[in-house]
């Protein structure tokens, strides 16, 4: 076997979960390849932490870099009723009197490159450019992967673990038919940057705003950004938002739909008032799934690659931080125990899965027309914490589950999708 092209670890795809799993599994001194088949930065969305991000960042060595960037604080998320009312920002710091409570809104295309080069600086070898076309198996274990650069060369590389960090398109999800749509959640988003715009002073300047629009068929996000850019995105029924909206020939004009669709919104409306539109809108479908499994003989997924719920709690970058560190300790045990079955690999997946769980369940509570956070925390106060808590990402170091037989009182919640 040739050594120059055999790793210990392989990891496809350079985003958040993709490093974190690297940069951890590196630090231990095992021999760390990453491939990142984009050669430069890309705009990306999925722009905004969570403050349980924090723990992830201490052990990455990411929180002094983090502090010193010019990121935008987050203290809060705010959202707005159909009326286009406010409702009281969520604070972190209320149940969280730690540094943690505070986090970021982040550009995707510096903070990915953040991450990249702080694993860089732990030992991890970085290849961008360079795509994988396929994971090699024989019979059930993964042994390696073909790769093809810019130029069409392929070339295979060897590794004891693959660590799929690929995203969405989720590349071994795909190859073993492991993907399942969440039936329910089929929504659809339209996105883009604006320059300038009104932001709220103080410690509510940098907060995520969820705003619903007239109707309640569906919501805008707003986040702020860096250079006066803030993120604006609409998520609606992938029926509604899209399939519905087709011109007479077919045609998708995102656009015509974005427009219409920031008219049913006017506190967001009047926070553009003045700004600039920066990039042509962009559109995405299908985005909550699940894999049916976690890892097998030899591979484990990480972060989008494994599942997607929705946009609305801003979750999407902390389960890849997560997954990412809860995927390298188990590899780092597995060289420990020279034991790379499914059994090892897959061992964090219960407890990955049930933080998602939680997360899942106030994802559907908020696409249920009838059901009102103001309301529920009306009626049920002593919940107002598990809220904040969940918000806060803090699924994992707490249990957050209390809060849910007095909610399903208020609108249903889907039940626990298990692991194969």
């Amino acid at each position: 076997m040739n050594t120059h092209n055999t790793y210990d670890t392989i990891v496809i795809g350079g985003g958040p979960a993709g490093s974190t799993v690297a940069t951890l599994v590196a630090e231990q001194g095992h021999r760390v390849l990453l491939l990142e088949r984009e050669a430069e930065p890309k705009f990306k969305i999925g722009e905004s932490l969570i403050p349980a991000t924090y723990w992830t960042f201490k052990r990455l060595g990411m929180l002094e870099k983090l502090r010193t960037s010019h990121f935008p604080q987050k203290y809060s998320v705010q959202f707005y009723s159909r009326s286009g009312k406010a409702s009281t920002p969520f604070y972190f710091f209320q149940t969280n009197p730690h540094e943690s409570a505070i986090t970021w809104q982040v550009l995707r295309s510096e903070f990915d490159e953040m991450l990249l080069d702080n694993a860089k600086e732990k030992g991890v070898e970085i290849r961008k450019g360079l795509g994988v076309r396929e994971v090699l198996f024989e019979g059930d274990t993964a042994t390696g992967v073909v790769t093809q650069g810019i130029d069409g060369t392929r070339e295979t590389l060897n590794a004891t673990v693959i660590a799929d960090s690929t995203g969405q398109r989720s590349l071994i999800g795909k190859q073993l038919n492991l993907n399942t749509i969440e039936p329910n959640l089929k929504m659809a988003s339209l996105f883009t940057h604006y320059e300038g715009g009104y932001r709220d002073e103080g410690i509510d300047e940098g907060a995520t705003l969820i705003l619903h629009t007239e109707e309640k068929d569906s919501w805008f996000w707003s986040i702020p950004l860096p250079y006066n850019r803030t993120s604006i995105g609409v998520v609606g029924e992938l029926d509604y938002l899209l399939q519905r909206r087709r011109d007479a020939d077919g045609k998708l004009n995102a656009q015509k739909i974005f427009t219409e669709e920031l008219a049913k919104c006017a506190p967001l409306q009047q926070r553009l008032k003045g700004a600039k539109q920066l990039l042509p809108i962009q559109t995405t479908k299908d985005f909550s799934y699940r894999a049916s499994r976690i890892a097998g003989n030899n591979w484990v997924l990480v972060g989008d690659a494994f599942g997607f719920l929705d946009p609305v709690y801003s979750t999407g970058l902390f389960l890849a931080l997560k997954s990412g560190e809860m995927a390298a300790d188990v590899i780092i045990e597995a060289f420990d125990k020279n034991d790379f079955s499914e059994t090892q690999l897959g061992s964090f997946g219960p407890e990955f899965v049930k933080g998602m769980e939680a997360f899942r369940k106030l994802v559907y509570a908020f696409y249920t027309k009838e059901f009102s956070f103001a309301r529920f925390l009306s009626e049920y106060p002593e919940h107002q914490g598990g809220i904040v808590d969940i918000l806060s990402g803090d699924v994992f170091r707490k249990d957050v589950t209390h809060i849910f037989p007095a909610m399903a009182e208020m609108c249903p919640l889907p039940p626990e999708v298990p692991l194969n």
